[in-house]
Protein backbone atom coordinates (compact mmCIF):
# COMPACT_ATOMS: atom_id res chain seq x y z
CA UNK A 1 0.00 0.00 0.00
CA UNK A 2 1.45 3.43 -0.96
CA UNK A 3 2.43 5.73 1.85
CA UNK A 4 0.36 8.89 2.22
CA UNK A 5 2.56 11.96 2.72
CA UNK A 6 2.04 13.90 5.90
CA UNK A 7 1.06 17.57 6.03
CA UNK A 8 4.62 18.39 7.11
CA UNK A 9 6.06 16.66 4.00
CA UNK A 10 3.64 18.54 1.73
CA UNK A 11 4.50 21.87 3.36
CA UNK A 12 8.23 21.15 2.94
CA UNK A 13 7.72 20.27 -0.74
CA UNK A 14 5.66 23.43 -1.32
CA UNK A 15 8.35 25.53 0.35
CA UNK A 16 11.03 23.94 -1.82
CA UNK A 17 8.98 24.61 -4.95
CA UNK A 18 8.35 28.22 -3.85
CA UNK A 19 12.06 28.80 -3.28
CA UNK A 20 12.85 27.29 -6.67
CA UNK A 21 10.23 29.47 -8.32
CA UNK A 22 11.56 32.59 -6.62
CA UNK A 23 15.14 31.86 -7.54
CA UNK A 24 14.20 31.24 -11.18
CA UNK A 25 12.21 34.51 -11.19
CA UNK A 26 15.25 36.37 -9.95
CA UNK A 27 17.45 34.78 -12.55
CA UNK A 28 14.91 35.56 -15.27
CA UNK A 29 14.56 39.17 -14.14
CA UNK A 30 18.37 39.57 -14.23
CA UNK A 31 18.22 38.46 -17.85
CA UNK A 32 15.77 41.26 -18.70
CA UNK A 33 17.75 44.23 -17.38
CA UNK A 34 17.47 46.23 -20.60
CA UNK A 35 13.76 45.50 -20.93
CA UNK A 36 13.17 46.85 -17.42
CA UNK A 37 15.25 49.92 -18.26
CA UNK A 38 13.22 50.43 -21.44
CA UNK A 39 9.94 50.23 -19.51
CA UNK A 40 11.27 52.69 -16.93
CA UNK A 41 12.31 55.06 -19.73
CA UNK A 42 8.85 54.73 -21.32
CA UNK A 43 7.19 55.56 -18.00
CA UNK A 44 9.38 58.64 -17.55
CA UNK A 45 8.55 59.72 -21.11
CA UNK A 46 4.86 59.12 -20.30
CA UNK A 47 5.05 61.55 -17.39
CA UNK A 48 6.85 64.08 -19.58
CA UNK A 49 4.19 63.64 -22.29
CA UNK A 50 1.45 64.24 -19.73
CA UNK A 51 3.17 67.45 -18.66
CA UNK A 52 3.59 68.60 -22.27
CA UNK A 53 0.00 67.70 -23.16
CA UNK A 54 -1.38 69.56 -20.14
CA UNK A 55 0.81 72.54 -20.99
CA UNK A 56 -0.69 72.68 -24.48
CA UNK A 57 -4.21 72.34 -23.05
CA UNK A 58 -3.42 75.17 -20.64
CA UNK A 59 -2.52 77.30 -23.66
CA UNK A 60 -5.76 76.34 -25.42
CA UNK A 61 -7.95 77.04 -22.39
CA UNK A 62 -6.15 80.22 -21.36
CA UNK A 63 -4.83 79.05 -17.99
CA UNK A 64 -1.39 80.33 -18.92
CA UNK A 65 -0.40 83.44 -20.83
CA UNK A 66 -1.78 86.93 -20.85
CA UNK A 67 -4.40 88.71 -22.91
CA UNK A 68 -1.98 89.21 -25.80
CA UNK A 69 -0.99 85.52 -25.75
CA UNK A 70 -4.56 84.22 -25.73
CA UNK A 71 -5.31 81.23 -27.93
CA UNK A 72 -7.80 83.10 -30.13
CA UNK A 73 -5.26 85.88 -30.78
CA UNK A 74 -2.66 83.47 -32.19
CA UNK A 75 -2.19 82.61 -35.89
CA UNK A 76 -4.15 79.67 -37.26
CA UNK A 77 -0.98 77.57 -37.75
CA UNK A 78 -0.05 78.03 -34.08
CA UNK A 79 -3.57 77.11 -32.97
CA UNK A 80 -3.62 73.96 -35.11
CA UNK A 81 -0.21 72.82 -33.89
CA UNK A 82 -1.12 73.49 -30.26
CA UNK A 83 -4.36 71.52 -30.45
CA UNK A 84 -2.56 68.69 -32.27
CA UNK A 85 0.08 68.43 -29.54
CA UNK A 86 -2.50 68.84 -26.76
CA UNK A 87 -4.28 65.71 -27.98
CA UNK A 88 -1.44 63.53 -29.26
CA UNK A 89 0.83 64.03 -26.24
CA UNK A 90 -1.83 62.69 -23.87
CA UNK A 91 -2.61 59.75 -26.16
CA UNK A 92 1.11 58.97 -26.33
CA UNK A 93 1.36 59.19 -22.54
CA UNK A 94 -1.26 56.48 -22.07
CA UNK A 95 0.42 54.18 -24.57
CA UNK A 96 3.86 54.80 -23.10
CA UNK A 97 2.71 54.12 -19.55
CA UNK A 98 1.22 50.82 -20.66
CA UNK A 99 4.42 50.08 -22.63
CA UNK A 100 2.42 49.17 -25.71
CA UNK A 101 3.89 49.19 -29.21
CA UNK A 102 1.31 51.73 -30.42
CA UNK A 103 2.28 54.03 -27.53
CA UNK A 104 5.87 54.10 -28.71
CA UNK A 105 4.73 54.77 -32.28
CA UNK A 106 2.48 57.66 -31.20
CA UNK A 107 5.27 59.05 -29.01
CA UNK A 108 7.76 58.80 -31.88
CA UNK A 109 5.23 60.68 -34.00
CA UNK A 110 5.09 63.49 -31.44
CA UNK A 111 8.89 63.67 -31.19
CA UNK A 112 9.37 63.84 -34.95
CA UNK A 113 6.44 66.26 -35.37
CA UNK A 114 7.83 68.68 -32.81
CA UNK A 115 11.30 68.56 -34.36
CA UNK A 116 9.86 69.16 -37.86
CA UNK A 117 7.70 72.08 -36.70
CA UNK A 118 10.63 73.67 -34.89
CA UNK A 119 13.02 73.22 -37.84
CA UNK A 120 10.81 73.62 -40.91
CA UNK A 121 8.20 76.06 -39.61
CA UNK A 122 9.97 78.39 -37.17
CA UNK A 123 7.10 80.88 -37.43
CA UNK A 124 4.82 78.58 -35.42
CA UNK A 125 6.81 77.97 -32.23
CA UNK A 126 9.93 80.04 -32.86
CA UNK A 127 12.41 77.46 -34.17
CA UNK A 128 14.04 76.65 -30.84
CA UNK A 129 17.07 74.42 -31.50
CA UNK A 130 17.21 73.34 -27.84
CA UNK A 131 13.80 71.70 -28.26
CA UNK A 132 15.06 69.87 -31.34
CA UNK A 133 18.20 68.75 -29.50
CA UNK A 134 16.11 67.51 -26.56
CA UNK A 135 13.80 65.58 -28.86
CA UNK A 136 16.82 64.06 -30.65
CA UNK A 137 18.37 62.96 -27.34
CA UNK A 138 15.10 61.32 -26.24
CA UNK A 139 14.77 59.59 -29.60
CA UNK A 140 18.36 58.31 -29.47
CA UNK A 141 17.89 57.05 -25.90
CA UNK A 142 14.74 55.19 -26.92
CA UNK A 143 16.43 53.59 -29.93
CA UNK A 144 19.42 52.42 -27.86
CA UNK A 145 17.23 51.00 -25.09
CA UNK A 146 14.88 49.29 -27.55
CA UNK A 147 17.83 47.77 -29.41
CA UNK A 148 19.44 46.49 -26.21
CA UNK A 149 16.11 45.09 -24.97
CA UNK A 150 15.56 43.32 -28.28
CA UNK A 151 18.99 41.70 -28.02
CA UNK A 152 18.03 40.16 -24.65
CA UNK A 153 15.22 38.13 -26.16
CA UNK A 154 16.04 35.24 -28.44
CA UNK A 155 14.34 35.32 -31.87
Amino acid sequence: MPEIPSARDLARDNTAMSVAALSSDRRESDDNVWTRRLVLFLRVMAMLSIAKGLYHWAQVTGFIGGEDEAFENQPMAWQAATVYFAVIELVAAVGLWLATPWGAVVWLTTVVSMAVIELMFPGIYGGNLLVVAGEAVMLAAYLVLAWMAARERPP
